[in-house]
C-alpha cells in the first residue's frame, strides 16, 4: 500500500464534507477517504452509516443486518491458476496421499448438503478452483471417467441434485465463466459469484505479483464475467480482496469499476469486502495482514460509491470480533455463515457462532435476519433474474413479502425438472394478421426501464463505442474515385480503407459504386430475380433477452404476448404447403418456460404434419438457448434437431458481429465469437444457413467492413451460407430509439452503399444478396436490386417482428407482387428452394394457382 502520497489536511476535509453532504464522489476523493483514520475515520463512517440506512428504509428492511445460513461445499480443490496468498488450492499429488478423489463425489457432497438442510441451512455454497482439467490431467481423467464434459457440467449436475435431494439453494463459485457458461449455470442456481479483487493489472503482470501466472486474474477477464452476469440477467457477488499490494488510488478505480457494472446491469447483489490475511505455507507469508481500519475505510467509501440500495458484507470471521466497527462502517450483510462446514477458503478462522453474530449486531442496533443465497430484491422481481425451473424452489424458502428467509420454512428436497412440453397456447395469437389491421397495443413492453440495463450508462457506453456523429471519417472525392476504380478492375482487391472510402459515396459516385455492384451481380449470377414461396412461424414472442433494438419481444403478461402450440405451427405449416409453400421459416422468443427439447418437437411437428416441406428454423441464439437447457453441447444439440427434421438455420441474431456494438444493442444476447461458433458448427454437420447484418443504429461503417469480412472469412472455410441478407434497422418502436440512443435507421443511400459493398466484399464467396422487401417496400426492394441484390427473400405470408418494430410495408406478398418488384428493377425472375435449387413443378402451380396467398389469416383455434 503507497504511504507515501498522504492527502493533505484540505483534500481530507473537502471530500470528507462531499460525503456528508451527500455529493458523488470522484476517484480522487476516493482515495483520499480510503486513508482516513482517527476521527476522519470516525466522520466518514457516520456519513456511510446514514447512507447504509436510507437503503434499509427504502428496502422495507430499516434497521436489519443479514446473513446466508450455508454450508460450503469445496467441490475440487484442484485450480490452474496460482495465487500467492491462497491456501484453499491444492495438488493432485496431495489429495492422492490424503485419501480424496480430484473432485467431490457425489455421495460427498449431497452428505454435506443433507446435514446442512438437517440443520435449517438454505445455502449450498459451492467453490472451486477455476478449470483445473486445463492444467491438471488428473482433474480431466476424472471428468471423463464420470461421464462430463469439463467441469462446468460436473457442476451443473451436482447442483440439480442439490435442489432435488435436499432442498438447498446452490450459490455457485466456479471462477471464471463465459457467457454461455452463465446460461448453462442459471437454470440451476440461484446466484452466482466471483470476487473481482482488483483492477490493479500490474499485481497480474509483473513477476512477483500475488496474480501472476494465474490466466483467470488478468482484471479484464473478471470484469467481462462480471459483465456476462449481468447480460444474463444473473444474481451476482462480487467483491475486493483488499491489502495484496494495490495502490489506494487502485483500489478506488476497482470500487468505480464494480460500480459501473451495476450501473450498467443492476445484477449485481452484493459486493463482499474482504481483509487479505497471510497464510503459513505461501508466497505471500511474510506480508502483513491489512489493517482494521483499511477494511472500515474501504467499506465506508464503497458504500458511498456504491450508493443506498447495494448491499455491502464483510466476512464475519476476519476481523477478529470487531462487529461493531463494520456495522457503523455501512455494511447491511455478514455473508454466509455455516453451523457445520469450516470456511475452506480461510480454514484457520472459524465462523462465529450465529447466536453470537446475532447478539453483537443487536448491541449496535440491528436485527439479525437469515436471507437466502439470492438477495431479497431479486426474489420479490423473479423473472428474469431467476430461471422458472428454480424460481419454485426458492419460493418454497422465501417469505413473499419481504425476499428473506422464511423463519418456518422446511428444508425439503423438491423435482427439478425441464418442462416436457411447450408452453400452452395463449395470448394474441392472431398478431399475426391483426398487426396489420389492429396494430400493437403499446410501443413498448411494460417492462422498458429494467429489462433493458440502465439506459444512462448505456447512452455513455455508447457515445464512447461510436464517437462522432457519424463514426466515420469525412473521405476526399479522389479517394472515393481510386477506390472505384479498384472495385471495378477487381472488388476481391479492395482494402479496408478503400471499402471504407466507398461505404461514404454519394450522388454520382454511388451511382457508380451501384453499377459497379450490379455488373459483378450479372458476372455472378445472372439477371434472374430469385424469390422463395414460405412462411413465417414466430411460435412465441416471450422473452426476456433484453434485446435493445427488439420491438417483438414482449413478458408474458404483456397485452400483445402469445404462444402458440404444437398444433397451431404443425397447422401453419400445412396452410402453407397447400398454398404452394417450399419452406417454413420458425424463430421465437426465448420463452422462459420453453424446454430445450422443444426446438426438436416442433421441428419434428412440421415434418410429421408436412413431409416434403423444408424447415428453416432456430436462430443461433435459439440453439444456444437449446443447447445449454438440455446440457448438450452445440454439435450434439445440432444433431438432434437434424433428427428432429431440421434442415437449415436463419442467420438471424448476426445484428452486427462486433461486441463493442452488440452489447449496446442487447443486454444478453450471445456474443459475436459464439454465433460463429453456431453457424460454422451447423455448417460442418451439413446444415447450410444464411447469414445476415443489421445495420442503421449505433453502427459505422467500420463496423459494417469488419462483420462483411468475417463472414466472407467464414464462408471460404465452410461454404455453408446459402446468402446474405441485408436489414435495415427498423427504429419506430425500438427501445433503443425509443430511449435517444439509436439513429432513426439507415438512409436511403446508406441502403444502397450497403447492398453494393455486400455485393463487392462477399464476392466471390456468398453468391446470393437478398434484399428485404418487409423493411423497404417494393420500390426500395427493386431499387436494392439494381443496386447489386438478385434475391426479394419470401412470400412471408405472416411477418409480425418487423412489423411490431413498426415497418409499414405490411406481413406478406403474393407470388404476382414479388414479381411485379422483379420487373420493376427490369429483371426475369425465377422461383427458388431455400438452397437456391429447382423448385418441383407440382410446388410451383400450387403457388401459381393460389398467388402464394393464404385462404384466411385468422387465429387457429384449437
Amino acid at each position: 500500500m503507497d504511504a507515501t502520497n498522504t492527502p493533505t489536511a484540505n483534500a481530507m476535509r473537502r471530500a470528507l464534507r462531499r460525503a456528508r453532504d451527500g455529493v458523488a464522489l470522484d476517484a480522487t476523493e476516493a482515495a483520499v477517504l480510503l486513508r482516513a483514520r482517527g476521527d476522519d475515520l470516525r466522520d466518514l463512517c457516520a456519513s456511510a452509516a446514514r447512507v447504509r440506512d436510507a437503503g434499509l428504509d427504502a428496502a422495507g428492511r430499516p434497521g436489519v443486518i443479514t446473513y446466508s445460513k450455508s454450508v460450503f461445499i469445496p467441490l475440487t480443490r484442484l485450480c490452474r491458476d496460482k495465487c500467492h496468498y491462497c491456501t484453499f488450492v491444492t495438488v493432485p499429488g496431495k489429495l492422492r496421499r490424503e485419501g480424496h478423489g480430484m473432485f467431490m463425489s457425489p455421495d460427498e457432497v449431497l452428505e454435506v448438503a443433507r446435514r446442512g438442510a438437517e440443520l435449517g441451512c438454505k445455502e449450498a455454497l459451492i467453490t472451486l478452483g477455476d478449470k483445473p482439467e486445463d492444467r491438471w490431467p488428473e482433474a480431466r481423467e476424472w471428468l471423463d471417467a464420470h461421464g462430463y464434459d469439463d467441469t462446468v457440467a460436473y457442476v451443473r449436475a451436482m447442483s440439480i441434485r442439490i435442489l432435488e435431494e435436499t432442498g438447498l439453494l446452490p450459490h455457485l463459485n466456479p471462477g471464471v465463466l463465459g457467457w454461455t457458461d452463465f446460461q448453462r449455470l442459471k437454470p440451476v442456481s440461484a446466484s452466482m459469484g466471483m470476487m473481482l479483487e482488483t483492477t490493479a493489472t500490474r499485481l497480474w503482470s509483473e513477476p512477483g505479483g500475488p496474480h501472476y501466472g494465474s490466466p483467470d486474474k488478468e482484471p479484464a477477464v473478471r470484469l467481462r464475467v462480471l459483465e456476462d452476469a449481468g447480460r444474463s440477467s444473473v444474481p451476482f457477488t462480487s467483491g475486493l480482496l483488499i491489502g495484496i499490494g494495490e495502490t489506494y488510488e487502485e483500489r478506488a478505480e476497482s470500487l468505480f469499476a464494480l460500480r459501473r457494472v451495476s450501473r450498467a446491469y443492476h445484477g449485481v447483489q452484493e459486493l463482499i469486502l474482504q481483509n487479505f490475511r497471510a497464510k503459513p505455507d505461501t508466497a505471500m507469508r511474510g506480508m502483513p495482514d491489512a489493517e482494521l481500519d483499511e477494511l472500515v475505510a474501504t467499506v465506508a467509501v464503497a458504500r458511498h460509491i456504491m450508493g443506498p440500495a447495494a448491499c455491502l458484507q464483510a466476512p464475519p470471521n476476519l476481523v477478529d470480533g470487531e462487529y461493531e466497527r463494520l456495522i457503523a462502517a455501512g455494511i447491511d450483510d455478514w455473508g454466509g455463515v455455516s453451523p457445520l462446514t469450516p470456511d475452506h477458503v480461510n480454514p484457520e478462522r472459524p465462523w462465529p457462532q450465529i447466536e453470537r453474530l446475532a447478539e453483537r449486531s443487536a448491541a449496535a442496533g440491528f436485527e439479525l435476519r437469515e436471507r437466502l443465497a439470492v438477495y431479497p430484491e431479486y426474489v420479490r422481481r423473479g423473472e428474469p433474474w431467476l430461471d422458472p425451473r428454480v424460481l419454485p424452489h426458492v419460493r418454497a424458502l422465501a417469505d413473499p413479502e419481504t425476499g428473506l428467509a422464511r423463519p418456518d420454512a422446511v428444508v425439503t428436497g423438491h423435482p427439478w425438472q425441464e418442462p416436457e412440453d411447450l408452453p400452452a397456447s395463449y395470448g394474441r395469437t392472431d398478431l399475426h394478421s391483426t398487426i396489420d389491421t389492429e396494430g400493437r397495443t403499446g410501443d413498448r413492453r411494460a417492462d422498458f426501464e429494467d429489462v433493458y440495463g440502465d439506459w444512462e450508462v448505456l447512452r455513455e457506453q455508447a457515445a464512447s463505442a461510436v464517437p462522432g456523429p457519424a463514426g466515420a471519417p469525412e473521405r476526399l472525392d479522389a479517394e472515393v474515385r481510386a477506390a472505384l476504380a479498384v472495385a471495378a478492375d477487381d472488388p476481391v482487391r479492395l482494402t479496408d480503407e478503400q471499402a471504407l472510402a466507398l461505404f461514404q459515396a454519394d450522388g454520382p459516385a454511388l451511382d457508380a459504386l451501384c453499377r459497379i455492384a450490379d455488373a459483378v451481380r450479372r458476372d455472378a449470377v445472372g439477371d434472374e430475380v430469385t424469390y422463395c414461396v414460405t412462411r413465417n412461424i414466430n411460435f412465441t414472442n416471450v422473452c426476456y433477452t433484453g434485446c435493445r433494438f427488439c420491438a417483438f419481444a414482449q413478458r408474458r403478461t404483456d397485452a400483445d404476448a402469445y404462444s402458440l402450440s404444437l398444433e397451431q405451427v404443425a397447422d401453419r405449416a400445412a396452410q402453407a404447403w397447400e398454398v404452394g409453400a417450399t419452406e417454413v421459416c420458425m424463430q421465437g422468443g426465448i420463452h422462459p418456460d420453453l424446454p430445450g427439447t422443444a426446438y426438436f418437437d416442433i421441428a419434428r411437428a412440421v415434418k410429421e404434419r408436412v413431409p416434403g416441406i423444408h424447415v428453416h428454423a432456430f436462430s443461433p441464439m435459439e440453439v444456444v438457448n437449446g443447447a445449454t437447457r438440455t446440457g448438450l453441447s452445440i454439435r450434439d444439440w445440432l444433431r438432434r434437431a437434424q433428427e428432429s427434421g431440421l434442415d437449415s438455420i436463419p442467420g438471424t441474431a448476426a445484428e452486427i458481429l462486433d461486441d463493442e456494438v452488440r452489447w449496446v444493442l442487447t443486454k444478453g444476447k450471445l456474443p459475436a465469437a459464439t454465433w460463429v461458433e453456431v453457424v460454422t458448427t451447423a455448417h460442418e454437420l451439413g446444415i447450410r444457413s444464411s447469414s445476415t447484418m443489421m445495420y442503421g443504429h449505433v453502427d459505422t461503417p467500420r463496423h459494417w467492413v469488419g462483420h462483411l469480412r468475417l463472414l466472407a472469412e467464414i464462408q471460404q472455410r465452410t461454404g455453408g451460407f446459402t446468402e446474405f441478407v441485408t436489414l435495415p434497422f427498423i427504429h419506430t418502436n425500438a427501445p433503443v430509439y425509443l430511449a435517444g440512443i439509436a439513429r432513426p435507421g439507415p438512409t436511403a443511400r446508406d441502403n444502397r452503399a450497403v447492398v453494393a459493398m455486400a455485393r463487392l466484399l462477399l464476392h466471390p464467396h456468398i453468391r446470393n444478396i437478398q434484399t428485404s422487401w418487409v423493411k423497404l417496400g417494393a420500390e426500395g426492394a427493386a431499387e436494392m436490386l439494381r443496386s447489386g441484390a438478385n434475391d426479394l427473400g419470401g412470400t412471408l405470408m405472416e411477418e409480425t417482428i418487423s412489423r411490431m418494430a413498426g415497418s409499414a410495408y405490411g406481413s406478406h406478398k403474393s407470388v404476382r407482387e414479388l414479381r411485379a418488384i422483379a420487373e420493376a428493377a427490369g429483371r426475369p425472375h425465377r422461383q427458388r428452394t431455400t438452397t437456391y435449387g429447382e423448385v418441383p413443378a407440382e410446388r410451383l402451380a400450387a403457388g401459381l394457382a393460389s398467388d402464394g396467398r393464404l385462404p384466411e389469416l385468422l387465429p387457429l383455434v384449437e
